[in-house]
């Protein structure tokens, strides 16, 4: 048993390992790049309907209610399948199971390109959202079992870089696609390069270093319910749980649907200044996270009051949107925002970082589906929310500080949770 990146962390936890951690080096840099690959497809399958919603909307002839099911149905999926995917990554491993859900992408794409009508456009929809499940917590895995711990949350933030990169190359690419070739030819191209890319991953990844198999007894296969309560007994994970509901979910919330709308209806933005203050907001944090995964790697203890940091300042903003008399104004929300793009593009690398706490290497498939369910899950929940409350009441810039009531609810009890959780590991309970 080694006692591994806990110096100065009230919180970590004893993880037990074997005593030759994996090297790194330019082999597991392969491996990592040609499965993040992935990564960026799926974010591009994932936020690449917002750009062809109109098309999407003459295409099938429906309504604006009927076609905000179809994303909101592809991350409900998402969120429903984290932990069974985590299971899944555990049993099958990240080679067999990138390819499977890159597979259930490329088929959903297709689908999603053909469809005749909305009906086979959701069933496309739904197996993107399959597919994309199984791709984060797989490229996240390898991390774990091809680097050493030190380096864990500088590839987790390396990771949510690519990402986030996909995330704002899935518009302009996309529209342009779409207006040059048109609708099928597009999508189908999408198809053809995630096939591609699962071609690949298949070729060049592996599960872990050659001679690390068997390497560890504490990493064998355990049942499934076994695995969750592992999990869940595991104070990483919990920690890594309440950490991604405060921080991540509230500017997913934002990408996802009611950014764009608050920035016009509620701070008066023009529809052009609003896109682009969303697109600036989300690629302009992006260098953070490779930054703060060096400084975790170096300095352990950083991350518990780095992770209590980011939470508290996504609190008060929300504090702030929901309370200020009369509305926020302009600037007093674009800074608000501001800090909850950084919080999203910095909880990967605390969050996950946290969930590898007290679980094996081998088997942290469930705890980082724990971990993504519920920033997502929450997302999702906020997003309904603030859509009822906007409809009962009449427009006004007034309208979305209730809207984001819940929000702000939610972030405040996960950042009450996550302070008493690090006191509690701060006095050794």
């Amino acid at each position: 048993m080694t006692h591994t990146h806990t110096s100065g962390d009230p919180i970590a936890e004893r993880e037990e390992t074997a005593p030759a951690e994996p090297g790194g080096g330019a082999r597991a840099w392969t491996v990592w790049g040609v499965a993040v690959g992935g990564y960026f497809l799926a974010m591009l399958h994932r936020n690449g309907l917002g750009v062809a919603a109109l098309a999407a909307q003459e295409r099938f002839d429906v309504g604006p209610a009927l076609l905000s099911l179809l994303p909101m149905l592809q991350l409900l999926v998402y969120v429903l399948l984290q932990v069974p995917s985590g299971l899944l990554a555990d049993r099958l491993g990240p080679r067999y199971t990138l390819v499977t859900g890159m597979g259930a992408m490329a088929a959903g794409a297709c689908l999603f390109a053909l469809a005749p009508g909305v009906e086979a456009a959701v069933a496309g929809r739904l197996l993107i959202g399959l597919g994309d499940a199984l791709v984060f917590l797989n490229v996240i895995r390898l991390a774990a079992l091809w680097f050493p711990r030190a380096r864990y949350a500088l590839v987790s933030g390396l990771t949510g870089v690519v990402g986030g990169t996909g995330q704002v190359a899935s518009a302009a690419p996309l529209a342009w696609a779409l207006e040059g070739v048109g609708w099928a030819p597009a999508f189908l191209t999408t198809a053809a390069l995630t096939a591609l890319m699962a071609s690949l991953v298949l070729l060049v990844v592996r599960d872990r270093p050659a001679g690390a198999a068997g390497r560890s007894t504490s990493a064998e296969p355990i049942p499934a319910w076994e695995a969750l309560r592992e999990a869940l007994r595991a104070r990483g994970p919990r920690i890594g749980m309440v950490h991604h509901a405060a921080v991540m979910a509230p500017f997913t919330m934002m990408m996802v649907l009611w950014g764009y709308p608050f920035l016009v209806g509620g701070l008066g933005l023009t529809e052009g200044t609003a896109a682009l203050t969303l697109t600036a907001l989300a690629a302009g944090t992006l260098w953070t996270a490779p930054f703060a995964g060096a400084v975790i790697g170096r300095r352990p203890g950083a991350r518990a009051w780095l992770g209590l940091t980011m939470a508290t300042s996504a609190s008060a903003g929300l504090v702030l949107l929901v309370a200020w008399p009369g509305g926020a104004p302009t600037p007093v929300g674009v800074t608000v925002l501001a800090v909850l793009a950084l919080g999203q593009v910095l909880a990967p690398t605390v969050s996950f970082d946290f969930a590898r706490d007290g679980v094996p290497a081998s088997r942290t498939g469930v705890a980082s589906g724990l971990v993504n369910m519920a920033g997502f899950s929450t997302a999702v929940l906020c997003t309904v929310l603030a859509g009822s409350v906007l409809q009962l009441l009449p427009e006004a810039t007034t309208a979305f500080q209730w809207a984001f009531a819940p929000l702000c609810a939610t972030t405040l009890a996960a950042t009450l949770a996550l302070w008493a959780m690090v006191l509690r590991g701060a006095r050794g309970v």
